[in-house]
């Protein structure tokens, strides 16, 4: 995605977590305990990954988009899919995503990487800024300078 931007990757502490339940120092059942909201949106809002679960090694992964902002409102904390997330940068000015990683079969769960999204990201022109230039297209071809309204 375009606007993507302030990624945080979570993968330095899954592979310290993974090599502490492979030693023996993390128990099983105290990482793979994802609640059953998670498994619903893995399973309803997920996305299939090629990776196989670490802990059980049967099943493949699948990725959770959570979103949180302030414009929002109602929708934070919903679980989308991608193409819901490219909608959403492109209407609201900026909103975070947090990826969850999900086994549906042994409940493993971790978060992967956080990152921003939104409008914010684009540079003025493309993101039609309030208040910014713009042209429009007459009937008759030809172009003509506006303003946008700063209500919008």
């Amino acid at each position: 995605m375009r606007t993507q931007r302030q990624v945080v990757d979570y993968s330095l502490q899954r592979r310290a977590l993974l090599r502490e339940v492979h030693s023996g120092r993390v128990g099983m059942y105290e990482v793979c305990d994802a609640s059953p909201y998670l498994k619903n949106a893995a399973r309803f809002h997920g996305e299939p990954t090629d990776t196989l679960c670490p802990i059980c090694r049967r099943e493949n992964l699948t990725h959770v988009h959570y979103i949180y902002g302030d414009e929002l409102k109602q929708s934070a904390g919903q679980a989308r899919t991608r193409a819901e997330l490219s909608v959403l940068a492109m209407t609201l000015r900026e909103f975070q995503v947090y990826v969850v990683e999900v086994c549906r079969g042994c409940d493993w769960n971790h978060l992967v990487e956080q990152y921003l999204l939104g409008r914010d990201g684009l540079p003025a022109d493309e993101a039609g800024v309030p208040g910014e230039a713009a042209s429009a297209m007459t009937a008759d071809g030809s172009t003509v300078r506006r303003r946008r309204e700063a209500g919008r």
